[in-house]
């Protein structure tokens, strides 16, 4: 089994390379075992699909620190891919807490991770501008200490602030304190993606499967992306599969969505015989 150390170069490697790469994202064992299978060169944890497999909503008041970090535990013991992991907002305002949490995610054999600015009070929905810097400036700081890929996510376009210039000015801010990748989800077009991609210097990661347009891996290649992440999307396409069958049997009375179901062997077939 891949080492930790040899797992991060791998991942810097794909930053480094030409062209983009897709790291999507599984939330849980299983699903990390077939992403794998498929082919993927690496995985990152997603707080969302693994906040609805225990029936609760993603946000870092719903999930423990414990808890997210031990689903990803889970998900780099059963691949050999780098693991990145969704980090929340560091599970804390204060920067102290988003450095704990990358030496603790570090601790759990990932090899890279993501802090946003969200707050998760709907009052104030961003961390003032000086706060968000210091606390990827700490949390970049601890992931030098290990291989690492700090990710830092400007959170304005999902919370109501459809502002490009201000998530610029934040994404800048967090390449100068130490930030390996810039993430920005939740842009509107392909133009404000150029933009964002245009106006740093490291590798950005854009999510596709959140409701609006969709973009080709090529066509935001184009744009400048270098890392393409689903977030919740695949685990929100497996939940309605589910609701998909189970509707039937409810209104129906049939069981025709068998026909379509992944076979028991195929399924086994992604599976561990025995606990590593």
């Amino acid at each position: 089994m891949a080492n930790q150390l040899s797992k991060y170069q791998a991942f810097r490697a794909l930053h480094d390379r030409p062209g983009a790469f897709v790291v999507p994202n599984p939330w849980d064992a299983g699903s990390a075992r077939i992403l794998t299978a498929l082919g993927f060169e690496a995985l990152a944890t997603t707080s969302a699909g693994f906040a609805f497999s225990i029936g609760r909503k993603d946000s870092a008041a719903a999930l423990s620190r414990e808890a997210l970090l031990e689903n990803a535990r889970n998900i780099v013991e059963a691949t050999d891919l780098p693991v990145s992991a969704d980090l929340e907002d560091g599970f804390g305002a204060d920067p102290g807490c988003c450095a704990a949490t990358v030496s603790l995610a570090a601790d759990v054999g990932l090899v890279g991770g993501s802090i946003e600015d969200a707050t998760g009070d709907p009052a104030n929905p961003i961390f003032d501008f000086g706060l968000a810097v210091e606390r990827v400036a700490a949390a970049a700081e601890e992931a030098r200490k290990h291989p690492f890929v700090l990710t830092a996510r400007a959170e304005n376009f999902l919370h109501g602030r459809p502002d490009l210039d201000d998530t610029i000015r934040r994404l800048v801010a967090f390449e100068k304190a130490g930030a390996d990748v810039l993430y920005a989800p939740g842009l509107p077009n392909l133009e404000a993606i150029h933009t964002v991609c245009s106006s740093v210097n490291r590798p950005v990661n854009v999510v596709m499967g959140l409701a609006g347009q969709t973009f080709s891996v090529k066509e935001l290649e184009h744009a400048g992306v270098k890392r393409i992440s689903v977030g919740g999307s695949f685990a929100r396409a497996a939940l309605a599969g589910l609701m998909s069958a189970a509707r039937e049997v409810k209104e129906h009375g049939t069981f025709t969505y068998s026909r379509h179901a992944m076979s028991a062997a195929e399924a086994a077939s992604y599976m561990l015989d025995a606990k590593r």
